[in-house]
C-alpha cells in the first residue's frame, strides 16, 4: 500500500501538479501586494486620496467613522473596497495566465512534426495477387 502510494506520488502529473498549487500561492500573494502596495495607493490618490481598503457599507444601523471601528463594535459591514481590490488581484492572475497558456500553445505549434512513416511495402499476398492480375490481363 505504501509503495503504491508513492508510485503515485512521484508519478510526473502528481509532482507538476503539487508545484503549480505552491507556485501559484506565492504568485497570488505577490500579485495582492502588487495590487495593494502598488497599484491601489496612486489610484486612490488619482480619485481624491480614497483607501479602496476602507470603503464599506454598515449595515447595523449605527455610525462608524471606519471600517476598523465598525469590525471593533461588531457591526455587520458589506467590505466593498476588499472586493474591488480582490476582483482586480483576479484579473491580473487570469491576464497572467492567460498569457503563459497562449505562450505554451504557441511553442506547441512551433514544434516541427515528424514526417509521417512512408508507407509499408505489399505484402506477400498482395504481391501474389498483382502476380495473378498481371497473368490475366497479359492473357487478354
Amino acid at each position: 500500500m505504501l509503495k503504491e502510494f508513492k508510485e503515485f506520488a512521484m508519478k510526473g502529473n502528481v509532482l507538476d501538479m503539487a508545484i503549480g498549487v505552491i507556485m501559484g500561492g506565492a504568485f497570488g500573494k505577490i500579485v495582492s501586494s502588487l495590487v495593494s502596495d502598488v497599484l491601489m495607493p496612486p489610484i486612490g490618490l488619482a480619485l481624491g486620496g480614497v483607501d479602496f481598503t476602507g470603503l464599506f457599507i454598515n449595515l447595523s444601523g449605527a455610525a462608524q467613522p471606519s471600517l476598523v471601528a465598525a469590525k471593533a463594535a461588531g457591526a455587520a459591514t458589506i467590505n466593498y473596497g476588499v472586493f474591488l481590490q480582490t476582483i482586480l488581484d483576479f484579473i491580473i492572475i487570469a491576464f497572467v495566465i492567460f498569457m503563459f497558456v497562449k505562450q505554451m500553445n504557441r511553442f506547441k505549434r512551433e514544434a516541427p512534426a515528424a514526417p509521417p512513416p512512408p508507407p509499408p511495402g505489399p505484402t506477400n499476398e498482395e504481391k501474389l495477387l498483382m502476380e495473378i492480375r498481371d497473368a490475366v490481363k497479359s492473357r487478354h
